[in-house]
């Protein structure tokens, strides 16, 4: 599903990765960790297409993106590619169900097609009667889990999600791990997850370690 090959990025004289190759496979749940500053947000921006290596290159789904012009990027990413972050990034003045709606008008579906995938969704997280409220009213982990039913609007080929319970408590945090593992067994879902959380890491079915730009060692 995700093929990384040789993979380098500086930001200035500051060398961030140095060479990384990493492989995902399809229906996988995959954890990135390692120390601040070891190169693991870097590393899942660049997978996500959302920034760009120096060198090397990156298929995802069959597709080497690294050749795609900006505007078939554009559109590869919001239809095949999801995104989850520490912060939800919800828009608060819409509600959960607008909000999950956002990936499906950008990609040109209509709002009955759009709402029919988001009840889906939000049926499946246990949050259908949520569907009106707006992020204000939603807890911390309830905003998240929205952002990962956002995520999953256009069906993607891969979600990479980025410290996605970093803000939450144990409780929640717990519940949103469950969920991901949840979303791969019922749709088969792939999930790269760059994440402190020692817990989520060893649930994975690969752990990567990142140490100074470079991938010290992979366990299964």
């Amino acid at each position: 599903m995700v093929v990384a090959e040789n993979i380098h990025k500086s930001f200035g004289k500051v060398e961030v990765l140095k060479g990384i190759d990493l492989q995902v496979n399809e229906k996988e749940i995959v954890s990135v960790a390692g120390a601040s500053g070891a190169g693991k947000s870097t590393l899942l921006q660049i997978l996500g297409t959302i920034e760009k290596p120096d060198k090397g290159r990156i298929l995802i789904d069959g597709v080497e993106v690294n050749l795609l012009n900006d505007t078939k990027l554009s559109i590869f990413r919001n239809k095949r590619i999801g995104f989850v972050f520490q912060l939800h990034h919800l828009l608060p003045e819409f509600t959960a169900l607008e909000n999950i709606c956002i990936p499906a008008f950008i990609a040109g579906k209509s709002r009955k097609e759009a709402e029919m995938r988001a009840y889906e969704l939000l049926d499946f997280i246990g949050m259908k009667e949520r569907a009106t409220h707006k992020p204000a009213e939603l807890s911390g982990g309830e905003q998240q889990r929205i952002a990962v039913a956002r995520a999953l609007m256009n069906y993607p080929s891969v979600v990479f999600a980025d410290e996605p319970s970093g803000n939450l408590d144990s409780k929640a945090s717990a519940d949103l791990h469950r969920l991901f593992f949840d979303l791969r067994n019922n749709f088969g879902q792939t999930f790269v997850i760059v994440t402190h959380n020692k817990t989520l890491a060893a649930m994975a079915d690969h752990q990567f370690f990142i140490k100074d730009g470079i991938i010290l060692r992979e366990n299964n």
